[in-house]
């Protein structure tokens, strides 16, 4: 069994980004902006909303405070601050996923704190405290490897691994930096047949061409990616065609 996340919310005012419908009908998690990169109150109830009619589970995709860089700028934040703001903005999160009759079932950051916590322990283990401080033991979404799934463990959390279809990887199994050519992964055969081989062989083809191992329990498909509900709905028919059950983690 896998799940199939996308980054979901990434709207704010008037201003939208994903297609939060039609992605709602072909995932099984959604990582949900909570107003630091992306979001608004309104767009993250309304995302909670369509979630849990759909019986998609709600997580909270917590950032750096970088709206104006949609969270993909590196910060210096100290541990303390980064706490508070992780738990501050799954607290709004559960607001509307509670009104909407659903839990906020688990964590994934966003972005540059994403890829700043697989190697900085400090930064990784200020996420936990924050995930900690929110309460309910949330599990935790993260690169298979990074100290912020090692941090999760250790904090009593359940560690979730998780691949990415539509971004290419470095021979050490990290993503491949978005300022990289070929970094984002646009084809949809392509974005297709790497699925199928993180779920089914439990590994891709990195940049050099080597083939890295992937032990992930749920994969994401980028909300915006152009043709993203597309491409994700071909992603989930072909995990079903292989004998993959897709269903979520939380």
């Amino acid at each position: 069994m896998i799940d199939l996340n996308a980054d979901l919310g990434e709207g704010f005012g008037r201003w939208t980004l994903t297609d939060d419908d039609a992605l709602l009908s072909v995932v099984t998690s959604a990582n949900v902006a909570c107003g630091f990169h992306a979001g608004d109150p309104s767009v993250m109830r309304r995302v909670c909303d369509l979630a849990a009619a759909r019986g998609v589970r709600i997580g909270a995709q917590v950032s750096y405070r970088d709206l104006a860089g949609f969270g993909r700028r590196a910060m210096d934040v100290p541990a303390d601050e980064l706490a508070a703001e992780i738990a501050y903005q799954i607290g709004a999160l559960r607001v509307f996923a509670q009104a909407a009759g659903a839990e906020v079932a688990y964590v994934k950051p966003h972005g540059a704190l994403y890829n700043r916590t697989v190697h900085d322990a400090g930064q990784a283990a200020a996420v936990v405290s924050g995930v900690t401080l929110a309460g309910g033991a949330l599990p935790v979404l993260g690169l298979p490897g990074s100290r912020l799934l090692a941090a999760a463990e250790e904090a009593g959390l359940t560690a979730v691994p998780e691949a990415f279809a539509d971004r290419a990887y470095t021979p050490a199994g990290t993503l491949l930096p978005r300022r990289e050519p070929g970094a984002v992964v646009t084809d949809a055969d392509a974005v297709v047949r790497r699925a199928r081989a993180f779920a089914v062989e439990g590994a891709v083809e990195a940049v050099d061409g080597t083939t890295v191992p992937v032990a992930a329990r749920s994969l994401c498909v980028h909300g915006d990616t152009p043709g993203a509900a597309r491409i994700a709905a071909r992603v989930r028919e072909a995990l079903v065609a292989a004998g993959v059950e897709v269903g979520a983690f939380a």
